[in-house]
């Protein structure tokens, strides 16, 4: 009998990662995790404390050299790892660069020194810009803002070792993933986050604008079965668009979060209206579909609303001073 496959997952104790860590465990893989712990959170694995075929390295992957033990014997990587936060990048360009673009580099050594079968790159739909709908994945590029740049620029990374060394590559482009395990520290960020703080405390949504701007939420179990899928498939070279196909308006979140008064603060320059990824490609080339629904999800997060008791609760005021520099800039 053949031992067990091995998986790296980067970013294994965040909130996407930590989710393919349970989707590659139910499939019979051994999992190494790294995590520097900024964002994630050791508790994201816990339920795996007493199988010695999970294990977390506490480091950040810009420590890594290509020989790094780690990767030995190593079958697939997916690469989740890096800064997630949008609003920061504006004013921390230099460090959104250093992780996302050079982090990534590291891995991708690491992983040409093991000679992977497959390494999976979690991509970003901001990539687009202000894009047209439903967005394919052969629409033009437009990074607005230096996190947008600097994932795009670690994808171009990961398909020029596929390109030059043979690495065997795959980039999902990840439009709104949201749900259990989602970051609860740092930034101001992900609407989920923001507005499930404000409802424990009691306190107004904050909603951008008039609340009627549609986000293609994708519930975070159906992320990570894509990534799996992308991980096993016999597919290379491929890029994927990655949402529900479904559009919904953080009016219908507010509602679905219930009891709560609601404040207006200002709609964010270069922010778009609608998000919406075209899902035909990867549907059809790896059989994948979402599970989940929107109300589902939802009432998933809310059984679980506790994990965000202790989240920095937001009001306008502080989220004024959070995004000034985004105004100052992107508002040119």
């Amino acid at each position: 009998m053949s031992e067990s496959p091995i998986a790296v997952v980067t970013g294994g104790a965040g909130f996407i990662g930590s989710h393919a860590v349970d989707r590659l465990v139910n499939k019979g893989y051994r999992v190494r995790a790294i995590d520097n712990l900024t964002g994630g959170r050791a508790e994201n694995l816990s339920q795996h404390a007493d199988n010695a075929d999970v294990t977390l390295e506490e480091r950040d992957i810009r420590s890594f050299a290509p020989d790094d033990p780690l990767f030995r014997d190593v079958s697939i990587v997916i690469h989740f790892a890096g800064i997630g936060d949008i609003v920061p990048s504006i004013e921390q360009p230099a460090e959104y660069m250093s992780v996302n673009v050079q982090g990534t580099v590291n891995m991708l050594e690491c992983a040409r020194a093991a000679s992977v079968s497959r390494f999976v790159y979690a991509a970003s739909s901001s990539c687009y810009g202000l894009a047209d709908t439903p967005t394919k994945e052969d629409h033009p590029i437009r990074p607005g803002y230096p996190y947008a740049l600097s994932k795009y620029q670690g994808e171009q990374a990961a398909f020029h070792w596929h390109q030059v060394y043979g690495l065997p590559v795959n980039a999902i482009r990840i439009f709104n993933a949201y749900g259990t395990r989602s970051r609860t520290s740092g930034a101001y960020g992900a609407v989920f986050g923001v507005f499930l703080r404000q409802k424990i405390a009691g306190e107004p949504f904050t909603v951008v604008g008039d609340g009627s701007q549609t986000r293609d939420f994708l519930y975070v179990t159906d992320v990570a079965n894509a990534f799996v899928a992308a991980a096993e498939s016999d597919k290379v070279g491929e890029i994927w668009n990655l949402g529900a196909g479904q559009p919904q308006s953080v009016n219908r979140l507010v509602e679905l979060l219930g009891d709560g008064d609601v404040i207006h603060i200002p709609k964010r320059p270069g922010e778009p209206d609608v998000t919406w990824a075209d899902i035909s490609k990867i549907s059809e080339e790896l059989g994948w579909r979402p599970e989940v629904s929107f109300e589902e999800g939802v009432d998933r997060i809310l059984a679980n609303i506790d994990y965000w008791k202790n989240a920095p609760l937001w009001d306008p005021d502080s989220i004024a001073s959070a995004t000034k520099g985004w105004f100052e800039f992107m508002g040119n």
